[in-house]
């Protein structure tokens, strides 16, 4: 499998995988609920900031993304402000937003001070989940973040994928129950 950095025309397939491999995702129905149109208006958003801060990869055959972004080039913009109140409006709502910043500052507390890859989403569609496409993005994440010089750092609410992170190098380093479901913090060396 070969892979390459994804595009602006590329958007709607990325945003299409990662809906399909994240909708049952404890982390993201809690900030964007069940909804579809809910769901792929959070990727959008997130595929936007990794595009501007980041990168996004996507396999060849085009069945599998990821997505990660490097905190410390995040830049205030009013585009990022209007893509903000856009996320409100489309997918947090008013009234959740006291709790999704709550979120958002517990997870940016266990942040390094310095430079790291945060992978935002790794996903492939689910009609060939299994067949190590997966591990061969995550591969090329790791490489391309080692080039760098950066760690990796991840959360997951998935007991099942927490064995695979730790087959490719990651470590535990905190977990929380605070949110009514375990989230677990990983990171390369």
């Amino acid at each position: 499998m070969m892979i390459r950095k994804a595009n602006q025309n590329d958007r709607e397939l990325v945003v299409s995988i990662l809906w399909q491999a994240f909708k049952e995702n404890k982390s993201v129905n809690y900030i964007a609920g069940k909804e579809e149109k809910s769901i792929r208006f959070l990727i959008e958003y997130s595929f936007e900031r990794c595009i501007e801060s980041g990168e996004v990869f996507i396999s060849t055959d085009l069945k599998a993304v990821a997505m990660i972004q490097f905190q410390d080039q995040k830049k205030f913009t009013w585009k990022g402000i209007i893509s903000d109140l856009k996320l409100i409006l489309n997918t947090i709502g008013w009234t959740n937003i006291p709790k999704t910043l709550a979120r958002e500052s517990f997870i940016k507390k266990h942040y390094p001070k310095s430079p790291f890859t945060y992978l935002w989403y790794i996903g492939v569609d689910p009609k060939v989940q299994g067949n190590g496409l997966g591990t061969q993005l995550l591969k090329h994440v790791l490489f391309y973040s080692k080039t760098l010089k950066r760690p990796v750092y991840l959360e997951t609410t998935l007991g099942k994928n927490i064995n695979w992170y730790l087959k490719h190098g990651f470590k535990i380093y905190s977990k929380s129950d605070r949110f009514g479901f375990p989230l677990n913090f990983l990171r390369t060396e």
